[in-house]
């Protein structure tokens, strides 16, 4: 499953697109595709694991799940599952999750909780740790309202580089080493962000 580095990879690379209109709109999701058609993208974002197409009034929610992926300005042989067609090119995703949502996308989601985010807050991760001080550090920090991006990459990654065992009950740790996660948890998901930039950029150099 791509993680919060991966998306805002993926939220990156279709910026030709921002501020464009779909002159074209099809793919086997059963979300109202016609509501797209003639839109103009006000911006995309990306939040977590959550790649994000915002328009006036809604945006579309695209979550790449286990194994969906994207093409920019080309397609796979599989039917895609959202197709979207402007001037200046196309953007297809396939075997992925699909929903259209109703309202503002900054009512709807906590920038602070987001690992990738410029508003990140670890203040308010740390707080949110200290009140789930019962379940192990594994499932912590797969929890995407504390860890939004985290996935199971970067979880054992983080935990191996501050030597804590995956089952590990949050209360046994003490506040250094719970600084310890957060700090990392961020850190790592701008080091797999550079990783994966430098490794796109051999690719298509």
């Amino acid at each position: 499953m791509p993680e919060g580095p991966s998306i805002v990879i993926l939220r990156e690379e279709v910026q030709l697109f921002s501020g464009k209109k779909i002159i074209g709109v099809s793919g086997n999701s059963k979300i109202e595709k016609e509501k797209l058609l003639n839109k103009k993208v006000l911006a995309f974002k990306s939040r977590g694991k959550h790649f994000l197409i915002c328009f006036k009034g809604f945006y579309v929610k695209i979550h790449l799940l286990m194994f969906g992926s994207y093409r920019i300005n080309e397609r796979k042989e599989s039917p895609e599952r959202l197709s979207m067609k402007f001037k200046n090119g196309e953007l297809n995703f396939y075997t992925c999750s699909v929903k259209i949502i109703e309202g503002d996308v900054n009512e709807h989601y906590d920038w602070e909780t987001d690992t990738m985010s410029e508003q990140w807050n670890p203040q308010k991760a740390l707080a949110a740790i200290k009140k789930n001080k019962e379940r192990m550090v594994c499932d912590v920090l797969m929890d995407q309202t504390i860890f939004a991006g985290v996935g199971n990459i970067i979880k054992n990654e983080v935990l191996f580089r501050i030597k804590v065992h995956p089952e590990s009950e949050i209360m046994a740790l003490p506040l250094p080493k719970r600084k310890a996660l957060v700090k990392e948890a961020r850190d790592y998901c701008f080091d797999f962000y550079k990783w994966k930039k430098c490794l796109s950029s051999k690719r298509t150099g």
